[in-house]
């Protein structure tokens, strides 16, 4: 038998198992429970197929392990699960075998790596963890290593339509040195987080600096005794008349809002056209599409002038609106909007859009070497022929795997508390112009940093789930 015929013959079994339902469908009984807000029967359908933590995808099991514990408030449970996660990004290497077997089937027989916000989540949950537990050391390690991925993260690339920083990991930074009371540290990542929500933010993702990062910047450099940057800021801020605040205690409150998009897939269809100097295009004329290769190989070079027009398929996210527009936080003194410091949502779709161009060589590629075999083995045998043809129809999917339990976005606020009890209400602005409302008792001791998250899992095609704080 012919040794690619030998190879597709003994990965068939594995691409049947990946090759009919997306990753989303694949998990139907898990994402239902998680969406109408039954945790407890979301972890038991997660941890019903505990094999996935030595699966492909054993990222996304320690990560949704994690995030649902923690917002279950089984904090070192959650830690657990995300710190496995962690050291899977840490240790990750590909596995060739799975990688060649990819371009015969499809890339979901590959380890899903996760994508670059996904591992900054990773330790943006593993620190609010620790900052609940006030275990504050904890979280600071939490926000070097954060800080470490965005340097990782900025070496990657360096094209400036990329995602390569993250604003709202800045500002985690700087509230965590706050909450230590290093406030040198604080204003130098709050600093670079205006930076970056001034530029890269605003223009990639339509997110404003968040008013109340310009009020830490202004604190922290006041506590720093920068008063040259103080003045220099509150200036450029418009807030002349701003002075520093020292309340008793704050609560910094983060809102989960909604649910991040979910990878589908799309199918494009591609001709090829020889061209001179043993190179091939892969045509799609209604897209404005064109992909070069250099073949060298005389008789690969022969199988693609055979080939007609057949189809690729790539992944693209599906969004996932959210029901809760706005929400507020109110005291008996102030109100306090809740403002969007993370948008989760637009750098998943953002950052898939952009490594498109990848996506399309792979897929082209793997599409090619599939039909190719196949129009090769069909001259020796028909029947055969047929069947790789099917099978080639069969496994053509792409990747759908993404973490799909994270918020749409995050949005904060930070609220000055009294020592001792505190009443806070917390109310989400529904779209017909209702509200939800929920009120919150906090102890604080002076000088104290309480942390809060509310996660409301509602998106606009399903508005009755159970809101997880």
């Amino acid at each position: 038998m012919h040794r690619s015929i030998r190879l597709m013959v003994s990965i068939i079994g594995l691409a049947m198992g990946t090759s009919c339902a997306s990753y989303y469908h694949s998990q139907a009984d898990f994402n239902r429970e998680f969406e109408r807000g039954d945790l407890n029967q979301a972890l038991e359908a997660l941890q019903r197929r505990d094999q996935q933590a030595n699966s492909k995808s054993k990222f996304i099991y320690f990560a949704n392990s994690g995030l649902i514990l923690s917002v279950m408030g089984r904090y070192r449970e959650s830690n657990d699960y995300l710190e496995r996660a962690y050291l899977f990004g840490e240790d990750y290497h590909k596995n060739y075998v799975n990688e060649v077997a990819s371009y015969w089937t499809n890339p979901m027989v590959t380890v899903y790596r996760g994508e670059d916000h996904e591992h900054l989540m990773v330790l943006y949950y593993k620190a609010i963890n620790y900052l609940k537990m006030e275990k504050y050391q904890e979280a600071l390690v939490e926000c070097r290593r954060l800080n470490i991925r965005l340097q990782e993260l900025s070496d990657k690339y360096s094209s400036e339509a990329k995602y390569q920083r993250d604003a709202f990991i800045h500002t985690l930074m700087g509230i965590i040195y706050q909450t230590m009371k290093d406030y040198n540290n604080a204003f130098i990542a709050y600093r670079n987080a205006l930076e970056i929500y001034e530029d890269d933010y605003s223009r990639l993702f339509s997110v404003q600096a968040p008013h109340q990062l310009k009020k830490d910047l202004l604190n922290a450099a006041y506590r720093t005794g920068l008063r040259d940057e103080f003045d220099h800021y509150r200036e450029a801020f418009g807030m002349y008349d701003y002075v520093p605040e020292k309340p008793e205690a704050e609560l910094v409150f983060f809102w989960h809002n909604g649910l991040s998009p979910v990878k589908d897939e799309w199918s494009i269809n591609f001709a090829i056209q020889n061209l001179p100097a043993n190179r091939v295009e892969f045509v799609n004329k209604n897209m404005g599409l064109g992909f070069h290769f250099t073949v060298d190989n005389d008789d690969d070079r022969s199988r693609l002038a055979s080939l007609d027009i057949y189809r690729v398929a790539f992944p693209r996210y599906r969004e996932r609106p959210v029901y809760y527009p706005a929400a507020t936080l109110r005291t008996e003194e102030q109100i306090y909007p809740l403002e969007i410091v993370e948008d989760l949502n637009r750098i998943a779709i953002h950052s898939l859009r952009e490594r498109m161009m990848l996506e399309f060589s792979k897929g082209l590629l793997r599409a090619a070497l599939k039909k190719a075999t196949e129009h090769s083995v069909r001259k020796e045998d028909e029947t055969l022929g047929a069947l790789i043809g099917m099978i080639n129809a069969m496994t053509e999917h792409a990747d759908t795997r993404n973490w799909q339990t994270l918020p749409y976005s995050i949005a904060y606020a930070r609220v000055p508390l009294a020592e001792g009890t505190n009443n806070v209400d917390f109310a989400l602005e529904e779209p017909g112009g209702g509200r939800v409302n929920h009120r919150f008792t906090y102890q604080a001791k002076r000088d104290q940093t309480l942390f809060h998250t509310f996660s409301s899992l509602e998106s606009m095609d399903s508005a009755d789930r159970i809101p997880w704080n």
